[in-house]
C-alpha cells in the first residue's frame, strides 16, 4: 500500500503556515526588519531561495486526490499503469519522511514540514506519487534556465536532453532533433521550440509570473486533444529577486507578500492545466520541481567563489527569514500538488549536500565525506553532473 502522510494540509489560500508567523516574531523581537545587517551569509540565488507556491482548488483535469492505494492514481479515463510498492517509506524526521531525513548524516536536512498533507510518495523518494502517466503523445517544457540549460555544461548534458530522449523511448514518441536540446544565447530558449513530440517554452531568467505566458506560447487549439505530459522548474528567479530586497533592507510585511504573491502566480499556472476537464479532454499531467538552494542550507552565499557575480556579496542579520521563506516555498509546493493532484520532485532535499558546503559537517545538509558538488561556477545552476541527478529525480517520479 502507497503510505499517505497522515494529517490534512496545514495551510489554505490565503492563511500563512504557523511557521512563517513564527519567523515574523521572531524577527521582530530580534529588532527589526532590515536585511541588510552583518551576521551570518546570506541571500537567495538566481535559482534559489526564497518562495514559491500557491493557493488552490481540487483540480478537477486528468489527475486527482491522493488514493490510500497503491501507486499513483490517474482520473483522466486512461488505464492506470503498473503500481509499484512503496510501503517502505514511512513517516518521520522534520519532513515527515524517514526516507528524507535519512539522507542526511544528522537527519535534518532543510526541514520542510511534508507531514500534514496527504500526499503518496514515491518508493524512490524523489518525489510524490499521485499520478500515473500513461499513454503520453506530447510533452511540454517550461520555466526557467534550469530547465533550458546553460553553459558551460553542453547540451546533451542538460536534463531537459537527457529527460526528453528516456522518455522518448519509454512513451515510444518521436525524439527531438540535437538542436531542440541546445540553447539560443541571445534570448536564453531552447533554439527549436517544437521538435517530434517535445516542445520547450522555457527562458532563462523566467519568474512564476511568466509561466502564464509560457503556457500560452506552448500550446495550440490543435494541441488539447493531445495527452499531455508538463514539465517544469520555477521558482528560483523568484526567490533571488526577493532575497535581494530581503537584503536591501525591504520591510519584512513587503518581503511576505513578495512571497505570498509568487506562490499564488504558480498555483494559478497548475491550476491553467488540470482545473477544466474540457481543456484536454484525453489528459494532462503535471510533474514540477521544488526550489534548491546553492549553500546546503547555510545561505553562505560567499561559500560560492563567483558569488559577488551572481549578486550576493552581503551578509544578512538574520538568515532565518531566508530559511523560513524556502521552507515554506517547498510546503506550498506540496499543498499545491496535493490539492491538484499534481506531481512534485524533491529537488530542494536531493540538491541539499551537494552545494558549496556539501564537505562541511556542521551544516544539516551534511550527507558524509566526499559528497560532490553540483552546483557550477554560476553558483546557481547544475553541473552536468547535476543536470544528470536531476533527469533521474524526474524520470523516477513519471515512471513509477
Amino acid at each position: 500500500m502507497t503510505p499517505i502522510l497522515p494529517f490534512p494540509s496545514p495551510r489554505r489560500a490565503g492563511r500563512p503556515t504557523l511557521r512563517w508567523l513564527a519567523a515574523l516574531t521572531f524577527a521582530t523581537a530580534c529588532g527589526g526588519d532590515d536585511g541588510s545587517a552583518s551576521g551570518d551569509a546570506t541571500g537567495g540565488s538566481e535559482e534559489t531561495t526564497a518562495a514559491s507556491g500557491g493557493s488552490g482548488t481540487q483540480g478537477t483535469g486528468s489527475t486527482g486526490a491522493a488514493s490510500e492505494s497503491g501507486g499513483g492514481q490517474d482520473t483522466s479515463g486512461a488505464t492506470s499503469g503498473s503500481a509499484v510498492d512503496t510501503s517502505g517509506t514511512d513517516t518521520g524526521g522534520p519532513s515527515g519522511l524517514a526516507c528524507i531525513a535519512d539522507q542526511y548524516v544528522g537527519g535534518i536536512g532543510l526541514g520542510a514540514d511534508y507531514s500534514g498533507f496527504e500526499v503518496p510518495i514515491g518508493s524512490h523518494c524523489d518525489g510524490t506519487n499521485q499520478q500515473d502517466i500513461t499513454d503520453i503523445e506530447r510533452i511540454v517544457f517550461i520555466g526557467d534556465s534550469v530547465t533550458v540549460g546553460t553553459p558551460p555544461t553542453t547540451a546533451p548534458d542538460f536534463y531537459r536532453s537527457i529527460l526528453a530522449n528516456a522518455l522518448a523511448t519509454a512513451f515510444e514518441l518521436d525524439p527531438p532533433e540535437l538542436q531542440w536540446s541546445q540553447v539560443n544565447i541571445l534570448d536564453g530558449t531552447a533554439s527549436v521550440q517544437e521538435s517530434g513530440a517535445f516542445a520547450s517554452c522555457a527562458v532563462w531568467g523566467a519568474r512564476n509570473d511568466d509561466l502564464a505566458g509560457q503556457l500560452e506560447d506552448c500550446f495550440a487549439t490543435e494541441d488539447y486533444p493531445m495527452r499531455t505530459l508538463v514539465v517544469f522548474t520555477m521558482g528560483g528567479n523568484d526567490g533571488a529577486a526577493i532575497a535581494k530586497d530581503y537584503l536591501d533592507g525591504l520591510p519584512l510585511a513587503e518581503v511576505f507578500a513578495q512571497v505570498e504573491g509568487m506562490i499564488d502566480q504558480h498555483e494559478q499556472a497548475v491550476q491553467w492545466l488540470v482545473s477544466d476537464p474540457k481543456k484536454f479532454p484525453n489528459g494532462v499531467f503535471v510533474v514540477n520541481a521544488n526550489v534548491y538552494e546553492f549553500t546546503d542550507g547555510t545561505f553562505d552565499f560567499l561559500s560560492c567563489p563567483a558569488a559577488g557575480l551572481a549578486g550576493f556579496n552581503s551578509d544578512a542579520k538574520m538568515p532565518e527569514i531566508l530559511l523560513s521563506s524556502l521552507r515554506l516555498i517547498n510546503e506550498e509546493y506540496m499543498r499545491i500538488a496535493q490539492e491538484n493532484g499534481t506531481d512534485v520532485v524533491f529537488m530542494s532535499e536531493g540538491f541539499c549536500g551537494h552545494g558549496f558546503r556539501a564537505g562541511d559537517p556542521d551544516t544539516e545538509c551534511y550527507r558524509g565525506p566526499d559528497n560532490e558538488t553540483w552546483f557550477d561556477l554560476s553558483c546557481i545552476h547544475p553541473t552536468p553532473a547535476g543536470h544528470e541527478a536531476l533527469a533521474a529525480m524526474f524520470l523516477n517520479v513519471i515512471s513509477e
